[in-house]
């Protein structure tokens, strides 16, 4: 199916959306990477109640993928089938709740989440500084930076499922393990309801800052990144396994694994999709060669390589 023509299926199965439908829309702009293939259809809801009606109407066998702020991810150059969902201004609002709680839509950036706990004064939560992505991607991760994960926050959160059923999540429910959750995938999460401690906003607005000033210290947040590319095996961190086996700066194309913190990937100019994916999957390769260790992709990566093409092989 054309894009215009799932577009205009989409339409007519859905009425009265308020949400944005778009066909074709380059994902390249919207992921820190800067690269990928377009979404056959784009859509951004109003709200949570717009995302309900739309997931309850869509054919069950048109595919539904949900992305955040595009920063730990890949998308792949033939870009991706069906709908991708990425929501906006209706899931952006933080509130303080009393008693230390905070609610907070899943589209807010975890930086901006730091920072209205602090003006709160709420403490617990200056870790989410560090952390580039958004809450929808915290939860969905179990992200964590400086010995804090998520799972150590989070109360309970609220998702639609892929036939438009609202759920309220515990703690528990979230089945929780290192940078992973057990909700299924077609879960999309709203919201989180999340426990901080009493704290003295100038403190905890310092914290914050020593956590900006560690990571601009320590990363390439300047560069065409995706973030951490490759999960923390046990017992080991992933750049000293890269790092060992000699691969600092190791280039296919304009995808270099940077000379800064070797467990990220740069686009130094343009490279595609196909040229990051390949350079990880070869970074894989040589450290279980090195050191008998598989690296986990921590990044997530998504649709399909350009027609011919391949989703990135090694090269060793």
């Amino acid at each position: 199916m054309s894009d215009a023509g799932l577009l205009a299926e989409l339409t007519q199965a859905a009425p009265g959306l308020r949400g944005r439908l778009a066909a074709g829309v380059m994902l390249a702009d919207i992921t820190w990477f800067r690269v990928g293939g377009p979404a056959e259809v784009l859509f951004t809801p109003a709200d949570e109640s717009d995302l309900a009606l739309f997931l309850s109407r869509i054919p069950r066998e048109v595919p539904v993928t949900t992305i955040g702020l595009g920063s730990n991810l890949l998308v792949r150059d033939g870009g991706v089938r069906g709908v991708v969902i990425r929501l906006g201004r209706g899931f952006a609002d933080v509130e303080a709740l009393g008693g230390c709680l905070l609610s907070c839509g899943t589209a807010v950036p975890d930086q901006r989440f730091a920072r209205a706990a602090a003006d709160a004064g709420v403490s617990k939560f200056a870790f989410y500084r560090g952390i580039p992505g958004s809450i929808g991607g915290a939860l969905r991760m179990n992200a964590g930076a400086h010995g804090t994960e998520t799972k150590d926050v989070l109360v309970s959160a609220r998702a639609v499922d892929r036939a438009g059923k609202l759920h309220d999540l515990t703690l528990a429910d979230m089945a929780y393990t290192y940078r992973h959750c057990g909700v299924p995938d077609d879960v999309i999460f709203t919201q989180g309801l999340f426990q901080g401690q009493p704290g003295d906003t100038r403190t905890i607005l310092a914290e914050m800052d020593e956590v900006a000033q560690y990571r601009e210290d320590k990363q390439p947040v300047k560069a065409r990144t995706g973030g951490s590319t490759f999960k923390n095996p046990p017992g080991h961190s992933a750049w000293r396994l890269v790092d060992a086996a000699g691969l600092r700066g190791l280039r296919i194309g304009d995808a270099v694994v940077s000379e800064k913190h070797c467990n990220f990937l740069i686009n130094e100019d343009k490279a595609s999709a196909a040229d990051i994916e390949r350079l990880g999957e070869t970074v894989r390769a040589k450290v279980l060669a090195a050191s008998g260790t598989t690296l986990d992709w921590e990044i997530i990566r998504l649709g399909e390589p350009l027609p011919g093409g391949k989703t990135g092989e090694a090269l060793v």
